[in-house]
């Protein structure tokens, strides 16, 4: 018997047969040589059209950073912090965000302390309270909403209201 490893002896070279890779699960109980193998490169996801992804911080939950992402987000405890989503925003009756917002449809049951600065769509819900500014393409209002701040919706960016169309110019009255 040797203390030492022999690396003169033959190392086997395993090469997993075709059947193998229809069931990978099943081979590395069975075959677990098979788990060696490296795992594929990941496969970007394409835009699929179904749903996205939602996250949620939960009603027992107080956070303090940044929300930045590509799926909905749902809001039910509390949040201090700039959201910018790629998707939809939702804050919850009973919850609160306190910060900037950007994302592509923005559902307020709950409270927003800050202001909306880019958004398609906003719906403020019978139980939303915002104190801040709101910037949309469209705004729907349910009766016993409350809000203290400017709103701007329907217009597009090139195509705002210009001050010279409202007899003031560069800041003169005529």
């Amino acid at each position: 018997m040797s203390i030492w490893n022999d690396n003169t002896a033959s190392r086997q070279t395993l090469t997993p047969d075709p059947e193998a890779r229809e069931h990978p699960r099943l081979d590395a109980l069975t075959r677990p040589e098979l788990v060696l193998s490296p795992a594929p490169a990941p496969i970007a996801r394409a835009d699929t059209g179904l749903p996205r992804k939602e996250s949620l911080i939960a009603a027992d939950i107080t956070i303090e950073g940044k929300i930045e992402g590509d799926g909905n987000v749902r809001i039910a405890g509390k949040f201090k912090g700039n959201a910018n989503v790629q998707g939809d925003l939702t804050i919850e009756a009973g919850a609160k965000l306190t910060g900037g917002v950007r994302a592509n449809k923005v559902t307020i049951a709950g409270e927003l302390e800050g202001n909306v600065e880019e958004a398609s769509v906003i719906d403020l819900l019978q139980t939303g309270i915002v104190i801040g500014d709101l910037k949309a393409g469209s705004l729907t209002v349910a009766a016993g909403a409350r809000m203290l701040g400017h709103v701007e919706f329907g217009w597009d960016d090139d195509k705002g209201p210009k001050a010279g169309k409202h007899g003031t110019e560069n800041g003169a009255s005529s």
